[in-house]
Formats: structure tokens, C-alpha cells, sequence
């Protein structure tokens, strides 16, 4: 989701300061089971909605039909069919690419939440442990960015005079572009430019979620999130080149359609890479809208998606970057998370405040897969992230 520099933004110092554990929890008959059975554990999911089959998301009356989660984006999302004011309504596509090898990434954002809209590039050093970003606001797009109803197809594309971006979908391949002649990184390097695509084999498994908020039945979000991603391309900051291959580098989207409450905490961390040769990743996160329907937890290991329960995120919020770690109510996520940059920002425009910290770094611990096996993690590079709107 998208976060603000320190350009278009107003500090505040209204945020707690306190280190805390942070948990939600179901009810003891919404967890999962774990059961012995001749010496093997066998992990039974109660009570998470699985749709399996394209349907509809909203109703005419603007309610969610069939919340859930699903492994396709099976959802057919209409914004017409939203029964809330221009300025609930939240659009957003956002998109991360790293090389763990070679110690750089880049983030990507277009996002049209009503009364703003926003598009930002963010290049980060994690050898250097710093990131650059450049973004830029229009006022009241109230939808006028056309963002795509689908995550599978379409342009979405964001240009001013600070920035040039686009997101092209077809097929297989995301391509990536952009141009950011302002761009200025710390050592004085200007501009920053490029091409990356992206290859989405189309049978791997990726985490959609639709879930809507107890206290207003017709907010919801519905949200598509791919990991493990292959990326090629190259990145020209200044005089420099920065190359992305399909073998070390690996992009992510966190593709979201919603009509949101205004005040809002969430905790989001995803990871993909490479574990023995084949590709690993996750999406973990909670604090959004009723989950209990469904979480949005989940593995991803030779392209299928593995379903967890709950993930806790535990962290110092005077200081992230002191070590985090994340624990499971099923024992299947147990990770120690190094932190190596913090990208962060505070925003304070009265009616809209967002305090947000996307911290990347690295994971180490272990996984358990559906059928039990258990894989090792080490040094494995993604981002765990706390935010928390009003807007």
C-alpha cells in the first residue's frame, strides 16, 4: 500500500511510543486443528471461506455477497456497484521489486483514494541501508485515474511533471515503466528511469481476500496479492545501470479495491525468493476489515499456496529497527526478521494522517507446508510493514 516522503508531508507527534505485541485473535472454534495421527501431524483449516469459482463481489444493495479467500482472483469487482461517497472509495496498485543478491530493489505506487490521488518510485540501497523516493499528488481524481477492474489486464498510468508512470498487463507479463528526471539520490546521482517486466506463470497460486468491516457491512476491500514474481529489466539512476534478472530478482503487487471505514490499522509483510533452487514466498498480514471469514496468510512454494492461520507481528514501535519477530497460533510461521532500512513517513493534514513504516530486512527461521514438511529460512530478504490511516 502506498507510503508518503518526507516531501509532501507534515510530521506529527501524536504517535505512541511504546513497545508492544501486537495480536489479534479468533474465537478457540475459528482456529485450526492440529491432530496426531500415526505420528504425523495432520492440519485441518475450520472456518476460513475458500471460493473457488468466479462470482460476484458486490450485491445492488453495495453489500459483499461472498466474503473469503481464494488462491484466483474469482471476484468480479464493479466500482459502480459501491454504495458509498466518492471519498470512501479506495483504488490502489503497487508494486515491489528486489535483487537479494545484489542488494537494491524498487517500489512502485498509483493509488486514487478519492480525494487524492497519488503515484510515487522509491529505489533502495540495502547495502548503503537508504531508500529515495519521489512522489506526487493530484487533487480529487474521485476515480478519474481509471484504474483497471481487474488485476489480470489493463493500463494503469499516473504522469505529471515530477513523474512519468505506467503498469501495462497482458498475458503473462507486467511491464513496468517509468522516467523521474527530478529523482536525486544521496550522493547527488540524478534521474531515474527504466523498464522491468515481470513474468506471472498463469498457474501459480497468489492470495485474494475479500472481506468487509463489522461496524459497516457495505465497506469491504478486496485485495490481490502475487508473490514470486521473475523480473528483468534495467534501472538508470544518474550515470549508473542496475541490472534485474529473472533468476535473483523477484517482483510483488498488492493490487486493492475498497470502500475503507476512515480510521484504520494494519500490519502487511511479504517476502519471494529462491530456497534450494525453487521459489518460496509469503503474504502475511491482519488488523483490516473482519477477518473471520478468512486471513490472509499464506505460503507459496513451487508456485502453490499453502494456507496458514493467524500471524502475529512483534515489534519495538520506538524504534523499528530493532529486531521483530513473527509467531503463528499454528506453529507454521516462526521467523526472527533483521531489519536493514526503514522506509517510513508521517502525514498530518488534520482530516487526513497517516503514520506508516515499511521496514525491509530479513527473515530467518522456519515454514511448515501443508503436507507437514518443514523448511528452513535464512537471510531471506522481504519487508514486514505497520501503518495506520485516517483517510
Amino acid at each position: 500500500m502506498p507510503v508518503l516522503t518526507d516531501k509532501i508531508q507534515i510530521f506529527f507527534a501524536s504517535v505512541r511510543k511504546r513497545s508492544v505485541e501486537l495480536m489479534v485473535r479468533r474465537k478457540p472454534e475459528e482456529t485450526w486443528e492440529r491432530q496426531i495421527s500415526r505420528g504425523k501431524r495432520e492440519i485441518i483449516m475450520v472456518n476460513q471461506n475458500r471460493i473457488t469459482e468466479p462470482c460476484k463481489l458486490l450485491d445492488d444493495n453495495g453489500l459483499l455477497i461472498n466474503p473469503g479467500y481464494a488462491t484466483q482472483p474469482f471476484w468480479i469487482y464493479d466500482r459502480n456497484k459501491i454504495k458509498a461517497g466518492w471519498h470512501r472509495i479506495k483504488e490502489w496498485d503497487y508494486y515491489s521489486v528486489l535483487s537479494p543478491d545484489r542488494g537494491y530493489g524498487i517500489t512502485f505506487t498509483i493509488a486514487d483514494l478519492g480525494y487524492i490521488g497519488m503515484a510515487a518510485v522509491c529505489w533502495l540501497d540495502f547495502q548503503k541501508k537508504c531508500f529515495n523516493q519521489v512522489d506526487t499528488m493530484s487533487i480529487l481524481p474521485m476515480g478519474r485515474l481509471k484504474l483497471p477492474p481487474t488485476s489480470g489486464a489493463g493500463v494503469t498510468a499516473f504522469k505529471d511533471r515530477k513523474l512519468d508512470l505506467s503498469y501495462q498487463v497482458s498475458g503473462e507479463k507486467r511491464i513496468l515503466k517509468f522516467d523521474v528526471p527530478g529523482f536525486i539520490d544521496r550522493t547527488g546521482e540524478k534521474g531515474l528511469r527504466g523498464e522491468i517486466v515481470l513474468n506471472q506463470n498463469p498457474g501459480m497460486d497468489s492470495m485474494v481476500i475479500a472481506t468487509a468491516w463489522k461496524e459497516n457491512p457495505k465497506a469491504f476491500y478486496y485485495n490481490h496479492k502475487i508473490n514470486c514474481m521473475p523480473a528483468e529489466g534495467e534501472v538508470f539512476l544518474g550515470e549508473g545501470k542496475f541490472d534485474f534478472t529473472p533468476t535473483t530478482s523477484f517482483g510483488g503487487l498488492d493490487w486493492g479495491r475498497g470502500n475503507w471505514t476512515y480510521k484504520n490499522r494494519w500490519y502487511w509483510g511479504s517476502a519471494s525468493g529462491l530456497l534450494d533452487g525453487e521459489p518460496l514466498g509469503w503474504n502475511i498480514g491482519y488488523g483490516f476489515s473482519d477477518r473471520s471469514m478468512a486471513s490472509e496468510n499464506m505460503l507459496f512454494y513451487k508456485g502453490k499456496a499453502h494456507k496458514l492461520d493467524e500471524v502475529t507481528f512483534h515489534m519495538n514501535t520506538e524504534d523499528y529497527m530493532q529486531p521483530w519477530t513473527f509467531t503463528s497460533s499454528d506453529g507454521r510461521f516462526e521467523m526472527d526478521f533483521q531489519p536493514v532500512v526503514d522506509r517510513n513517513s508521517a502525514v498530518d493534514f488534520k482530516v487526513i494522517r497517516s503514520v506508516q513504516h515499511q521496514v525491509f530486512g530479513h527473515f530467518s527461521g522456519s515454514v511448515i507446508l501443508d503436507d507437514g514438511t518443514v523448511l528452513r529460512i535464512s537471510d531471506f530478504l522481504g519487508f514486514g510493514e505497520d501503518v495506520l490511516n485516517w483517510w
